[in-house]
């Protein structure tokens, strides 16, 4: 049986993802997409894409048509939405940082008084592979956001094996521009950002830190820090994460690659690949996958990972996907390549 799907903040970049997806998926068909900035118009006016939509104002959605909506909204503005959503009957997948941290006063010191701090209780982390038995009876699902995907399917099994030996771990990650939504602003403009290559946030300043922290603590059953330095890509789309940590004692790059294999032995979207092969955003870039790699340093006990992703996909909308497919009762993989 066929569903429904909205998006509020269809013209965003994930919003766009979301339109696309939808039209090749099997069983969902968009019920409507909602604009602030160009109600009324024809999405083909704001992206040259062969679209048949019109759309309509966010306080003028038919949420009621829909049995699940995708929140492509600003943090802050996506937990007002869940409500009024929620309470229309609809399931909800929410790719802002709404519902992710589950800490109340983190959420605050990380962006601003929660809108409706009630429903954190309720709210699944959506990491599909991770949480896919709670995301299956959930009403609303906090999606990752990208960065924190390419950290945590690496990491998560080390973590609940005991392979690391708890001296730190420092994630080093570039992202293409569109990480940075679809507003310009003076550093992510075409002329900031061609023929350069920045980082930003640097250490513990980005608000993807306490996701990762939040999440890594979880597998490990204590306290875990992360040192991030994020960086700007001269191109559109994709994350590459160079992770260093230091290893157990009997623990090597290649045991963990077997790790892997075995903690994600038939999963659809997650690829190992051997120590020597490194994978590039080519492996990744318009598909929901993540792929991985581990590798010897050279230093006794340390391991270095890559992990690369689409932002655009597995980092938001295409794992946004992979979650309504579960929560509506779909095949996982509908829509996804």
């Amino acid at each position: 049986m066929g569903k429904r799907a909205g998006i509020l903040g269809v013209t965003g970049f994930a919003g766009r993802e979301l339109l696309s997806i939808i039209g090749r998926h099997p069983g969902l068909e968009l019920a409507f997409g909602a604009s602030e900035s160009y109600a009324g118009k024809p999405f083909s006016q704001v992206y040259p894409d062969p679209v048949d939509l019109t759309m309509v104002a966010p306080d003028k959605a038919p949420l009621a048509e829909a049995d699940l909506v995708f929140l492509c909204t600003p943090h802050g503005a996506s937990a007002q939405w869940a409500v009024k959503a929620l309470d229309a009957g609809c399931q909800v997948v929410d790719l802002s940082a709404d519902f992710r941290l589950r800490d109340l006063p983190t959420y605050e010191r990380w962006y601003a008084p929660h809108p409706a701090p009630h429903l954190l209780p309720e709210a699944v982390y959506g990491l599909t592979e991770l949480t896919r038995d709670a995301v299956r009876g959930a009403r609303l699902v906090a999606n990752p956001g990208c960065y924190p995907t390419s950290v945590l399917i690496p990491l998560q099994p080390l973590l609940s094996d005991g392979a690391l030996d708890g001296a730190g771990i420092i994630v080093d990650s570039k992202s293409g521009t569109s990480g940075a939504g679809a507003s310009p602003t003076t550093k992510t403009h075409f002329m900031s950002v061609h023929d350069n290559f920045s980082a930003y946030a640097l250490g513990h300043a980005h608000r993807h830190v306490p996701e990762m922290e939040q999440e890594l603590s979880a597998y490990a059953g204590a306290p875990v820090h992360v040192t991030f330095s994020p960086h700007l890509l001269p191109v559109a789309r994709g994350i590459l994460s160079t992770i260093y940590l230091h290893l157990a004692e009997s623990w090597t790059a290649e045991r963990v690659t077997a790790l892997w294999r075995d903690a994600y032995r038939g999963e659809p979207f997650v690829q190992v690949m051997p120590s020597a092969e490194p994978p590039s955003l080519a492996h990744v870039v318009r598909s929901n996958r993540i792929a991985m790699s581990a590798g010897e340093t050279g230093i006794p006990g340390q391991i270095v990972i890559v992990s690369v992703l689409d932002n655009l996909v597995k980092g938001a909308s295409g794992q946004a996907v992979q979650n309504a497919n579960l929560m509506l009762g779909f095949a996982e993989t509908d829509g996804l390549l």
